[in-house]
């Protein structure tokens, strides 16, 4: 019988710290971001990520990565960007817990929310 140069075990642990890292969580994808990420980009005419969880005080960041222009507009009109080209970038700085929807006002089947947790 040949003995293997390594174990089954070894084999398991050096996978399940590997596993994680390279983004194979598909339960994640699903869920709101929690606190991090703080950008979200703006392509192929969407929010990426959709829905970020932040806590008071975080500074939100939007990037427009579509050729397109794309504004970031809330709901409740607590936030609004100028229109955004190519590259550019609108920031908000999220200081009450709560929920806020946003969409792009030339686009407004483009939709995202940020919730704000402390």
């Amino acid at each position: 019988m040949t003995a293997f140069p390594f174990s089954i075990r070894r084999v398991a642990l050096c996978l399940s710290a590997v596993v994680p890292a390279m983004g194979f969580g598909l339960m994640a994808a699903a869920a709101p971001s929690a606190v991090a990420p703080r950008e979200v980009a703006i392509k192929g005419f969407a929010f990426v990520p959709q829905v970020i969880m932040v806590k008071p005080g975080a500074v939100v960041t939007w990037t427009n990565a579509d050729e397109d222009p794309h504004t970031v507009v809330a709901n409740d009109k607590s936030f609004h960007s100028a229109a955004l080209d190519t590259d550019d970038k609108y920031s908000f700085t999220f200081t009450k817990p709560g929920e806020y929807a946003y969409f792009c006002s030339l686009h407004p089947h483009m939709t995202g929310k940020i919730i704000v947790k402390g």
